[in-house]
């Protein structure tokens, strides 16, 4: 059986938009896992994908306080389809990240991270997939807001596909 997810970070509402897209809210809908990797900055968001989500998996970023830091990791694992996922807001810098989260996370498969804005998508010479989604609210300097989706079955992380989120 497959699992499908959906891999999100840095929404920042609402201060960078008001709401998420409403593309994004279908992919919500339609994921069997929903993984944020942070920064979510408002608790309203948390309570609406605990709400519409089948299943959240979900980390505090640098940008979130108060209840958001009480009901949320800061770095949360799971296993979904035998793929073991992890969590976290930051990595640090680019250069050197795939042997820095190596070393830290040689229990995992695929960790999903945020803070960059920036998506990213490598595999380390451990075998470590990492992942950024990007951010689907704000591109900062990226020429489009952007989410991942994939595929979890038999052990493997399957069809990773970054979207480009539409403008309104």
């Amino acid at each position: 059986m497959a699992t499908s997810l959906l891999l999100l970070a840095d929404t920042h509402l609402p201060v960078r938009a008001k709401d998420l897209p409403a593309e994004v809210w279908t992919a919500v809908e339609e994921a069997d896992v929903v993984v944020h990797a942070g920064d979510w900055v408002d608790v309203r968001l948390l309570d609406a994908l605990e709400s519409r989500a089948r299943r959240l998996v979900g980390v505090f970023g640098n940008n979130d306080h108060g209840e958001l830091r009480t009901r949320l990791p800061e770095v949360a694992r799971a296993e979904v389809e035998g793929v073991r996922i992890g969590v976290v807001h930051e990595t640090g810098q680019a250069k050197g990240r795939e042997d820095r989260m190596s070393g830290l996370y040689p229990d995992l498969d695929v960790l999903v991270f945020g803070h960059s804005h920036i998506p990213w998508d490598s595999t380390t010479a451990t075998g470590l997939r990492l992942l950024n989604p990007g951010s689907p609210t704000d591109r900062r300097r990226q020429p489009h807001c952007t989410y991942l989706t994939a595929t979890a079955a038999r052990g493997e992380l399957r069809d990773v596909t970054l979207h480009r989120v539409a403008r309104p």
